[in-house]
């Protein structure tokens, strides 16, 4: 539960992190230096002390708890700017990983999740907004961020997932003030679904108008048509037709508050432009993290599914392979010791006899 609380991950997740991310920093790191104008001998320069696996803790920490640079430095022990560059390397390449739904499977565009769902899959899409610091006087975009619905300084991610509610796909942030319709149109959503397909999307009221332009793919709430004086029974009908689409809706709600639990998309007080990959690099550490979970309690449930006999069962069987004729215990099937008494009471009334002892 430890690792849980500090970097919101398993010990598999991140050891699974280290051996994929690893090979990628050093690659990106000997570039780095093959790009420098001037060389130097082989072996030469300092060495590092900040060795990989603590730059990927200090960046997880960072994104899980939203610790500032100089905490995480006094932890590790090096300076600021040390723990700011190594977030700055880290980060990009955990933010294109995408979003993993099951083993070698990853999504990093919304065309990839509108074909992972296939023709009858149901998809959930909303957007949400995540505070930042409003530009300085003078910069532009000033008035971009302040977000109509909050009346904040706010950039927006739409955020996509399953029936389930698992994380499927983040866009990078747009101002506050564009409208999330306005946001799915820019990313293509219009244009994905495929004419003929069974494929649902639902979304709130904001992407009314969608619907149309999809062919009928993207669920919305039904509007209201009465604006006054409605009548009894068409109030009661609506009502009744929203309550049943939210139901179906509110797992995209539960998806969100799993991104927000990471601190990061609480309120960002750093740099703006790091936002999209802070965004999408903490949507591929929790689907990851659920995708995890999910399979470990599937091989659970499959393995609880089918237990080995016990002795108690084997001689449950024996006695009931007696009375019916069965030859042996290994062709009797091996059943419950419940399961046994009542076939040996169902035999001892076909045969008039008194009941059996229980076994």
């Amino acid at each position: 539960m430890a690792e849980y609380r500090v970097t919101g991950l398993s010990p598999d997740v991140i050891a699974e992190l280290v051996a994929e991310l690893e090979p990628v920093w050093h690659e990106q790191h000997q570039a780095r230096l093959t790009a420098r104008p001037w060389q130097r001998a082989v072996g030469a320069g300092a060495k590092h002390k900040f060795v990989f696996i603590d730059r990927l803790l200090a960046t997880l920490v960072s994104l899980r708890h939203g610790t500032t640079h100089d905490v995480l430095a006094c932890w590790f022990g090096v300076d600021r700017s040390t723990i700011t560059r190594a977030i700055g390397e880290v980060r990009p390449p955990l933010a294109q990983r995408g979003c993993t739904v099951a083993q070698g499977i990853r999504l990093r565009t919304l065309g990839e999740v509108i074909e992972y769902l296939g023709a009858d899959g149901t998809g959930i899409i909303d957007g949400t907004e995540v505070r930042v610091r409003r530009p300085a006087v003078g910069r532009n975009g000033r008035d971009e961020i302040v977000s109509g619905k909050t009346k904040q300084n706010a950039v927006k991610t739409l955020v996509v997932t399953d029936a389930e509610g698992r994380v499927l796909f983040c866009s990078p942030v747009w101002p506050g003030s564009f409208a999330d319709i306005t946001q799915a149109r820019q990313l293509g959503l219009a244009q994905l679904p495929a004419d003929g397909a069974i494929l649902e999307i639902l979304a709130d009221a904001g992407y009314q108008g969608m619907g149309a332009q999809t062919g009928g793919h993207v669920l919305t709430p039904p509007h209201r048509k009465f604006k006054k004086n409605a009548p009894a029974w068409y109030e009661e009908r609506h009502e009744q037709q929203r309550e049943a689409h939210s139901s179906r809706r509110i797992r995209v709600e539960h998806g969100i508050a799993h991104l927000k639990n990471w601190r990061a998309l609480a309120r960002h007080l750093g740099r703006r432009e790091h936002m999209s990959d802070i965004v999408q690099a903490i949507a591929a550490l929790l689907s990851h993290q659920q995708t995890a979970t999910r399979g470990h309690s599937l091989h659970s449930s499959i393995a609880l599914d089918v237990p080995p006999p016990t002795l108690h069962e084997v001689v449950s069987c024996d006695v009931l392979g007696a009375v019916t004729g069965t030859a042996s215990h290994e062709e009797a099937q091996p059943r419950t010791p419940r399961a046994c008494r009542e076939a040996l009471r169902g035999k001892s009334v076909e045969d008039g006899n008194s009941p059996l002892p229980q076994c």
